[in-house]
């Protein structure tokens, strides 16, 4: 699935994966100087069981890499994939 880096304004992102007007999956966070803050996770439920949302979090800790930030979790999905997998360590906060 592809996903699209999308500015949501002000301080504001996301990557998206939209069909025909639909919001298909997207996970948001707001950056805080150097500092992703991961707010929102969401998958359609047709989706949901695919790893579709931890592959929006690889998109979004990529993004972190690139841009040498670090991440919080505040939704539940990041909160617990954090516990879950050592891969995303080095973009902790």
């Amino acid at each position: 699935m592809d996903f699209t880096f999308t500015e949501l304004g002000g301080d504001a992102f996301a990557y998206r994966n939209e069909q025909d007007g639909k919001m298909l999956a997207e996970i948001t966070w707001t950056l805080l100087g150097d500092v992703m803050v991961m707010d929102h996770a969401f998958v359609d439920p047709e989706l949901r069981g695919q790893n579709v949302a931890k592959s929006l979090l690889d998109h979004a800790a990529d993004y972190a890499r690139e841009n040498n930030l670090k991440m919080e979790p505040v939704c539940s999905y990041v909160v617990t994939a954090f516990e879950r997998y050592k891969e995303y360590d080095d973009v902790k906060v």
